[in-house]
Protein backbone atom coordinates (compact mmCIF):
# COMPACT_ATOMS: atom_id res chain seq x y z
CA UNK A 1 0.00 0.00 0.00
CA UNK A 2 2.80 2.25 0.37
CA UNK A 3 2.83 2.58 -3.41
CA UNK A 4 -0.61 3.59 -3.58
CA UNK A 5 0.18 6.69 -1.37
CA UNK A 6 3.33 7.54 -2.89
CA UNK A 7 0.81 7.97 -5.82
CA UNK A 8 -1.59 9.84 -3.74
CA UNK A 9 1.18 12.55 -2.57
CA UNK A 10 2.52 12.79 -6.68
CA UNK A 11 -1.01 13.47 -8.29
CA UNK A 12 -2.51 15.44 -4.47
CA UNK A 13 -5.28 13.21 -4.46
CA UNK A 14 -5.35 13.47 -0.85
CA UNK A 15 -9.03 13.88 0.42
CA UNK A 16 -10.28 17.72 0.60
CA UNK A 17 -9.95 18.37 4.36
CA UNK A 18 -7.28 20.84 5.34
CA UNK A 19 -3.82 18.86 6.11
CA UNK A 20 -2.15 19.25 9.74
CA UNK A 21 0.95 17.60 11.23
CA UNK A 22 0.89 16.19 14.55
CA UNK A 23 1.81 18.75 16.24
CA UNK A 24 -1.34 21.15 14.59
CA UNK A 25 1.05 22.68 11.82
CA UNK A 26 -1.59 23.60 8.88
CA UNK A 27 0.27 21.70 5.43
CA UNK A 28 -0.26 23.25 2.25
CA UNK A 29 0.98 21.38 -0.90
CA UNK A 30 3.13 23.46 -3.28
CA UNK A 31 4.91 21.02 -5.24
CA UNK A 32 4.89 17.26 -4.31
CA UNK A 33 8.24 17.54 -5.60
CA UNK A 34 9.97 14.70 -8.49
CA UNK A 35 9.47 10.77 -7.65
CA UNK A 36 12.91 9.38 -6.92
CA UNK A 37 13.56 5.70 -8.01
CA UNK A 38 17.15 6.02 -6.36
CA UNK A 39 18.70 6.06 -2.85
CA UNK A 40 17.36 8.53 -1.04
CA UNK A 41 14.11 10.67 -0.08
CA UNK A 42 10.80 9.64 -1.93
CA UNK A 43 10.22 12.91 -3.59
CA UNK A 44 12.81 15.47 -4.48
CA UNK A 45 12.55 19.42 -4.83
CA UNK A 46 9.25 19.27 -3.05
CA UNK A 47 7.66 22.97 -1.58
CA UNK A 48 5.44 23.51 1.14
CA UNK A 49 3.82 26.05 3.32
CA UNK A 50 3.80 25.51 7.04
CA UNK A 51 1.55 27.50 9.02
CA UNK A 52 2.29 30.08 6.32
CA UNK A 53 6.02 29.77 5.84
CA UNK A 54 7.26 27.76 2.49
CA UNK A 55 9.94 24.51 2.63
CA UNK A 56 11.85 23.54 -0.21
CA UNK A 57 13.24 19.91 0.39
CA UNK A 58 12.90 16.33 0.00
CA UNK A 59 9.66 13.84 1.17
CA UNK A 60 9.99 10.56 3.02
CA UNK A 61 6.40 8.44 3.01
CA UNK A 62 5.61 4.97 4.74
CA UNK A 63 3.41 3.27 5.79
CA UNK A 64 3.79 3.90 9.61
CA UNK A 65 6.08 6.58 10.91
CA UNK A 66 8.37 3.57 12.78
CA UNK A 67 9.18 3.14 9.47
CA UNK A 68 11.56 5.78 9.73
CA UNK A 69 13.91 4.47 12.37
CA UNK A 70 13.46 0.89 11.06
CA UNK A 71 15.14 1.78 7.56
CA UNK A 72 17.91 3.51 9.01
CA UNK A 73 17.15 7.20 8.05
CA UNK A 74 17.45 8.57 11.41
CA UNK A 75 21.25 7.68 11.26
CA UNK A 76 21.67 8.78 7.29
CA UNK A 77 22.67 12.56 6.59
CA UNK A 78 21.19 11.92 3.44
CA UNK A 79 17.88 12.64 4.61
CA UNK A 80 18.68 15.65 6.50
CA UNK A 81 17.25 18.05 3.90
CA UNK A 82 14.06 16.09 4.36
CA UNK A 83 11.06 18.90 5.31
CA UNK A 84 8.09 15.92 5.47
CA UNK A 85 7.30 12.78 6.61
CA UNK A 86 4.25 11.87 5.18
CA UNK A 87 2.29 8.51 6.76
CA UNK A 88 -0.50 6.71 6.83
CA UNK A 89 0.38 6.01 10.67
CA UNK A 90 1.82 8.19 12.88
CA UNK A 91 2.76 5.75 16.20
CA UNK A 92 6.29 7.95 17.02
CA UNK A 93 7.83 11.09 16.61
CA UNK A 94 10.81 11.15 14.15
CA UNK A 95 13.80 12.66 13.79
CA UNK A 96 16.78 13.66 11.46
CA UNK A 97 20.58 12.34 11.59
CA UNK A 98 21.59 16.01 12.72
CA UNK A 99 19.16 15.08 15.72
CA UNK A 100 16.00 17.55 13.89
CA UNK A 101 12.48 16.76 14.23
CA UNK A 102 11.01 16.11 11.00
CA UNK A 103 7.30 17.40 10.59
CA UNK A 104 5.09 14.57 10.01
CA UNK A 105 1.25 14.94 8.27
CA UNK A 106 -1.14 11.59 8.21
CA UNK A 107 -2.48 10.68 4.69
CA UNK A 108 -5.16 8.48 4.84
CA UNK A 109 -6.19 6.46 2.44
CA UNK A 110 -10.04 5.05 2.70
CA UNK A 111 -10.18 1.30 2.75
CA UNK A 112 -12.64 0.99 -0.45
CA UNK A 113 -9.92 2.66 -2.22
CA UNK A 114 -7.18 0.41 -1.39
CA UNK A 115 -10.02 -2.64 -1.42
CA UNK A 116 -10.23 -1.58 -5.02
CA UNK A 117 -6.73 -1.36 -6.11
CA UNK A 118 -5.79 -4.38 -4.69
CA UNK A 119 -8.50 -6.42 -6.47
CA UNK A 120 -7.15 -4.21 -9.86
CA UNK A 121 -4.02 -6.07 -8.86
CA UNK A 122 -5.23 -9.31 -8.14
CA UNK A 123 -8.03 -9.86 -11.02
CA UNK A 124 -7.59 -12.35 -13.72
CA UNK A 125 -9.76 -10.03 -15.98
CA UNK A 126 -8.69 -8.29 -19.13
CA UNK A 127 -8.72 -5.35 -18.86
CA UNK A 128 -8.33 -5.18 -15.13
CA UNK A 129 -10.14 -1.70 -15.11
CA UNK A 130 -13.26 -2.81 -17.51
CA UNK A 131 -15.42 -2.21 -14.90
CA UNK A 132 -14.62 1.93 -15.29
CA UNK A 133 -13.66 1.77 -18.65
CA UNK A 134 -16.77 2.84 -19.91
CA UNK A 135 -17.21 5.90 -17.23
CA UNK A 136 -14.05 7.85 -19.13
CA UNK A 137 -15.02 10.63 -21.25
CA UNK A 138 -13.73 9.92 -24.60
CA UNK A 139 -11.55 13.00 -25.38
CA UNK A 140 -9.06 12.21 -22.19
CA UNK A 141 -9.07 8.09 -23.53
CA UNK A 142 -7.90 9.47 -27.31
CA UNK A 143 -5.31 11.50 -25.33
CA UNK A 144 -4.05 8.72 -23.64
CA UNK A 145 -4.01 6.91 -26.84
CA UNK A 146 -1.60 9.71 -28.44
CA UNK A 147 1.04 9.05 -25.67
CA UNK A 148 0.72 5.25 -26.22
CA UNK A 149 1.41 5.60 -29.64
CA UNK A 150 4.03 7.85 -29.52
CA UNK A 151 5.86 5.32 -26.88
CA UNK A 152 5.33 2.45 -29.02
CA UNK A 153 6.45 4.47 -31.78
CA UNK A 154 9.65 5.54 -30.50
CA UNK A 155 10.55 2.02 -29.32
CA UNK A 156 10.18 0.49 -32.33
CA UNK A 157 12.44 3.44 -33.62
CA UNK A 158 14.39 2.85 -31.33
CA UNK A 159 15.05 -0.97 -32.01
CA UNK A 160 15.30 0.15 -35.90
CA UNK A 161 18.57 3.07 -34.96
CA UNK A 162 20.14 -0.27 -33.23
CA UNK A 163 19.99 -2.03 -36.70
CA UNK A 164 21.36 0.76 -38.44
CA UNK A 165 24.18 1.46 -35.86
CA UNK A 166 25.11 -2.79 -36.43
CA UNK A 167 25.02 -1.71 -40.50
CA UNK A 168 27.17 1.24 -39.67
CA UNK A 169 24.37 3.57 -41.34
CA UNK A 170 23.11 2.08 -44.26
CA UNK A 171 19.94 2.42 -44.13
CA UNK A 172 19.14 0.28 -47.22
CA UNK A 173 20.56 -2.80 -45.75
CA UNK A 174 18.57 -1.95 -42.30
CA UNK A 175 15.49 -0.82 -44.23
CA UNK A 176 15.52 -4.45 -46.21
CA UNK A 177 16.12 -6.07 -42.75
CA UNK A 178 13.56 -4.54 -41.01
CA UNK A 179 11.26 -5.57 -44.09
CA UNK A 180 12.03 -9.10 -43.81
CA UNK A 181 11.39 -9.30 -40.38
CA UNK A 182 7.84 -8.14 -40.72
CA UNK A 183 7.81 -10.42 -43.89
CA UNK A 184 8.09 -13.25 -41.22
CA UNK A 185 4.37 -12.30 -39.81
CA UNK A 186 5.27 -13.42 -36.12
CA UNK A 187 6.34 -16.76 -36.37
CA UNK A 188 8.73 -16.74 -38.85
CA UNK A 189 10.25 -13.13 -37.71
CA UNK A 190 13.46 -13.97 -36.56
CA UNK A 191 14.04 -16.41 -38.84
CA UNK A 192 13.87 -13.98 -41.75
CA UNK A 193 15.62 -11.81 -40.18
CA UNK A 194 18.52 -13.84 -40.14
CA UNK A 195 18.30 -14.43 -43.49
CA UNK A 196 17.91 -11.00 -44.57
CA UNK A 197 21.40 -10.16 -42.98
CA UNK A 198 22.69 -12.93 -45.11
CA UNK A 199 21.65 -10.79 -48.09
CA UNK A 200 24.48 -9.35 -50.22
CA UNK A 201 22.47 -6.39 -51.52
CA UNK A 202 25.27 -5.20 -53.83
CA UNK A 203 25.30 -8.39 -55.49
CA UNK A 204 21.56 -8.64 -55.66
CA UNK A 205 21.78 -5.45 -56.91
CA UNK A 206 23.39 -6.17 -59.61
CA UNK A 207 20.89 -8.99 -61.29
CA UNK A 208 17.93 -6.27 -60.08
CA UNK A 209 16.53 -5.96 -63.04
CA UNK A 210 16.17 -9.94 -63.61
CA UNK A 211 13.54 -10.97 -61.48
CA UNK A 212 14.73 -14.71 -61.92
CA UNK A 213 17.89 -14.39 -60.77
CA UNK A 214 16.91 -12.33 -57.69
CA UNK A 215 14.53 -15.16 -56.94
CA UNK A 216 17.27 -17.86 -56.99
CA UNK A 217 19.34 -15.75 -54.97
CA UNK A 218 16.90 -15.00 -52.63
CA UNK A 219 15.45 -18.72 -52.30
CA UNK A 220 18.79 -19.98 -52.35
CA UNK A 221 20.62 -18.26 -49.49
CA UNK A 222 17.34 -19.71 -47.74
CA UNK A 223 17.37 -23.39 -48.28
CA UNK A 224 14.01 -22.87 -49.96
CA UNK A 225 14.47 -23.81 -53.55
CA UNK A 226 13.47 -27.56 -53.11
CA UNK A 227 9.87 -25.92 -51.88
CA UNK A 228 9.11 -25.08 -55.48
CA UNK A 229 6.34 -27.24 -56.52
CA UNK A 230 7.68 -27.84 -60.83
CA UNK A 231 10.61 -29.67 -60.92
CA UNK A 232 11.53 -27.88 -64.04
CA UNK A 233 12.00 -24.70 -62.30
CA UNK A 234 13.63 -26.16 -58.86
CA UNK A 235 16.04 -27.75 -61.44
CA UNK A 236 16.81 -24.26 -63.04
CA UNK A 237 16.85 -22.57 -60.06
CA UNK A 238 19.39 -24.86 -58.73
CA UNK A 239 21.69 -24.50 -61.57
CA UNK A 240 21.04 -20.30 -61.36
CA UNK A 241 21.87 -20.42 -57.96
CA UNK A 242 24.87 -22.74 -58.21
CA UNK A 243 26.39 -20.07 -60.97
CA UNK A 244 25.38 -16.92 -58.64
CA UNK A 245 27.00 -18.57 -55.27
CA UNK A 246 30.35 -18.82 -57.31
CA UNK A 247 30.02 -15.74 -59.04
CA UNK A 248 29.21 -13.96 -55.82
CA UNK A 249 30.95 -16.68 -53.32
CA UNK A 250 27.75 -16.62 -51.32
CA UNK A 251 27.33 -18.27 -47.95
CA UNK A 252 25.63 -21.52 -47.40
CA UNK A 253 22.22 -21.75 -47.61
CA UNK A 254 20.70 -21.87 -44.46
CA UNK A 255 18.92 -25.17 -43.27
CA UNK A 256 15.54 -25.96 -44.20
CA UNK A 257 14.22 -26.84 -41.32
CA UNK A 258 14.61 -23.45 -39.59
CA UNK A 259 11.61 -22.43 -41.06
CA UNK A 260 8.36 -22.66 -39.59
CA UNK A 261 5.66 -24.16 -42.21
CA UNK A 262 3.05 -25.43 -39.48
CA UNK A 263 0.58 -23.74 -37.88
CA UNK A 264 0.72 -21.66 -41.02
CA UNK A 265 -1.50 -20.22 -43.75
CA UNK A 266 -0.31 -20.93 -47.18
CA UNK A 267 -0.14 -17.43 -48.20
CA UNK A 268 2.83 -16.96 -45.57
CA UNK A 269 4.73 -19.47 -46.34
CA UNK A 270 8.18 -18.89 -46.19
CA UNK A 271 8.97 -19.78 -49.55
CA UNK A 272 6.04 -17.51 -50.80
CA UNK A 273 6.94 -14.17 -48.49
CA UNK A 274 10.63 -14.32 -49.89
CA UNK A 275 9.47 -14.75 -53.82
CA UNK A 276 7.51 -11.35 -52.63
CA UNK A 277 10.54 -9.98 -51.78
CA UNK A 278 12.53 -10.77 -54.49
CA UNK A 279 9.51 -9.05 -56.27
CA UNK A 280 9.83 -5.75 -54.13
CA UNK A 281 13.19 -5.45 -54.17
CA UNK A 282 13.19 -6.10 -58.37
CA UNK A 283 10.59 -3.45 -58.65
CA UNK A 284 13.22 -1.11 -56.37
CA UNK A 285 10.43 -1.08 -53.16
CA UNK A 286 12.53 -2.45 -50.42
CA UNK A 287 14.54 0.69 -50.44
CA UNK A 288 14.32 3.76 -47.85
CA UNK A 289 13.92 5.61 -50.72
CA UNK A 290 10.79 4.29 -52.16
CA UNK A 291 9.55 4.19 -48.68
CA UNK A 292 10.01 8.41 -48.45
CA UNK A 293 9.07 8.82 -51.94
CA UNK A 294 5.75 7.16 -51.30
CA UNK A 295 3.84 10.21 -50.21
CA UNK A 296 0.27 9.41 -49.73
CA UNK A 297 -1.45 6.05 -48.47
CA UNK A 298 -2.45 5.18 -51.52
CA UNK A 299 0.77 5.46 -53.26
CA UNK A 300 2.11 3.13 -50.72
CA UNK A 301 -0.15 0.48 -51.11
CA UNK A 302 0.08 0.47 -54.44
CA UNK A 303 3.32 -0.03 -54.42
CA UNK A 304 3.59 -3.09 -52.17
CA UNK A 305 0.69 -4.04 -54.08
CA UNK A 306 3.13 -4.78 -57.40
CA UNK A 307 4.85 -7.90 -55.63
CA UNK A 308 1.30 -9.31 -55.57
CA UNK A 309 1.09 -8.99 -51.89
CA UNK A 310 -2.69 -9.28 -50.56
CA UNK A 311 -4.61 -6.24 -48.82
CA UNK A 312 -4.35 -7.60 -45.39
CA UNK A 313 -0.82 -7.83 -45.23
CA UNK A 314 -0.05 -4.67 -47.13
CA UNK A 315 -2.15 -3.32 -43.99
CA UNK A 316 0.27 -4.91 -41.52
CA UNK A 317 3.87 -4.01 -43.22
CA UNK A 318 2.72 -0.49 -43.12
CA UNK A 319 1.47 -0.36 -39.74
CA UNK A 320 4.56 -2.47 -38.16
CA UNK A 321 7.28 -1.66 -40.90
CA UNK A 322 6.63 1.69 -43.17
CA UNK A 323 5.53 3.33 -40.07
CA UNK A 324 8.05 2.71 -37.89
CA UNK A 325 10.80 3.21 -40.68
CA UNK A 326 9.74 6.71 -41.32
CA UNK A 327 9.37 7.44 -37.70
CA UNK A 328 12.86 5.99 -36.96
CA UNK A 329 14.76 8.30 -40.31
CA UNK A 330 12.98 11.14 -38.13
CA UNK A 331 14.67 10.13 -35.38
CA UNK A 332 17.82 9.85 -36.30
CA UNK A 333 17.80 13.17 -38.54
CA UNK A 334 15.77 15.39 -35.54
CA UNK A 335 13.29 16.20 -37.71
CA UNK A 336 9.64 16.05 -38.10
CA UNK A 337 9.53 15.75 -42.21
CA UNK A 338 8.21 11.71 -41.85
CA UNK A 339 6.86 10.96 -38.86
CA UNK A 340 3.53 13.15 -39.20
CA UNK A 341 3.29 11.18 -42.41
CA UNK A 342 3.68 7.66 -40.49
CA UNK A 343 0.96 8.44 -37.75
CA UNK A 344 -1.53 10.18 -41.20
CA UNK A 345 -1.11 6.61 -42.38
CA UNK A 346 -2.39 4.70 -39.33
CA UNK A 347 -5.25 7.56 -38.74
CA UNK A 348 -6.87 6.31 -42.59
CA UNK A 349 -5.62 2.74 -41.85
CA UNK A 350 -8.57 0.52 -40.42
CA UNK A 351 -7.73 -1.03 -36.78
CA UNK A 352 -6.36 -4.43 -36.26
CA UNK A 353 -8.60 -7.33 -35.55
CA UNK A 354 -7.03 -9.47 -32.66
CA UNK A 355 -8.08 -10.29 -29.25
CA UNK A 356 -6.71 -7.51 -27.65
CA UNK A 357 -8.38 -5.15 -29.38
CA UNK A 358 -12.10 -7.06 -29.03
CA UNK A 359 -11.73 -6.86 -25.22
CA UNK A 360 -11.20 -3.03 -25.47
CA UNK A 361 -14.18 -2.42 -27.87
CA UNK A 362 -16.31 -4.65 -25.48
CA UNK A 363 -15.56 -1.90 -22.75
CA UNK A 364 -16.66 0.98 -24.71
CA UNK A 365 -13.28 1.83 -26.51
CA UNK A 366 -13.84 3.24 -30.09
CA UNK A 367 -11.22 1.27 -31.82
CA UNK A 368 -11.65 2.72 -35.50
CA UNK A 369 -8.20 2.98 -37.12
CA UNK A 370 -4.66 1.67 -36.60
CA UNK A 371 -3.90 4.38 -34.58
CA UNK A 372 -6.30 3.62 -31.78
CA UNK A 373 -5.47 -0.10 -31.79
CA UNK A 374 -1.58 0.16 -32.17
CA UNK A 375 -2.14 2.86 -29.11
CA UNK A 376 -4.20 -0.07 -27.48
CA UNK A 377 -1.55 -2.90 -28.22
CA UNK A 378 1.14 -0.72 -26.45
CA UNK A 379 -1.57 -0.39 -23.37
CA UNK A 380 -1.55 -4.19 -22.86
CA UNK A 381 2.00 -4.85 -23.29
CA UNK A 382 3.39 -2.21 -21.39
CA UNK A 383 0.83 -2.00 -18.74
CA UNK A 384 -1.73 -3.78 -18.43
CA UNK A 385 0.06 -7.09 -18.31
CA UNK A 386 2.86 -5.77 -15.92
CA UNK A 387 0.39 -4.65 -13.38
CA UNK A 388 1.41 -0.93 -14.10
CA UNK A 389 -1.67 0.44 -13.44
CA UNK A 390 -0.49 3.71 -11.63
CA UNK A 391 1.67 4.44 -14.65
CA UNK A 392 -2.00 4.27 -16.73
CA UNK A 393 -3.97 7.47 -17.36
CA UNK A 394 -7.09 4.91 -16.98
CA UNK A 395 -5.45 4.05 -13.53
CA UNK A 396 -5.46 7.61 -12.81
CA UNK A 397 -9.00 8.15 -13.44
CA UNK A 398 -10.30 4.77 -11.51
CA UNK A 399 -7.99 5.97 -8.51
CA UNK A 400 -8.70 9.85 -8.66
CA UNK A 401 -12.41 8.69 -9.07
CA UNK A 402 -12.13 6.81 -5.61
CA UNK A 403 -10.47 9.36 -3.73
CA UNK A 404 -13.19 11.43 -5.30
CA UNK A 405 -15.68 9.26 -3.68
CA UNK A 406 -14.20 8.27 -0.73
CA UNK A 407 -12.64 11.34 0.04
Amino acid sequence: MEKLLHYVWMHKLMPSTVLRTTDGRCVEILDPGQHNNNQGPDFSNARIRLDGMTWAGNVEIHTSSADWTRHGHDQDPVYNTTILHVVERAETEVFMQNGHQVPQVVVGVPQEVKDNYEELLRTTDYPRCHRFVPQIEPIKAHSWFDALLAERMEVRAKRILAILNECRGDWEQTTFITLARNFGFGLNGDIFEMWARRVPLAAAGKHRDNLFQVECLFLGLAGLIDKMADEGLRNRMHAEYKFLSHKFSLPDPMPTSCWHYLRTRPQNFPDVRIRQMARLFHEGHCTLSSLLDATSLEDMDNRLATAGISKGSRTLIIINTVANLLFAYDMHHGTYNYRTRATDFLEQLPGEKNHILKQWQACGLNVGTAYDSQALIQLKKEYCDHARCLNCRFGFEYISHLMKNNG
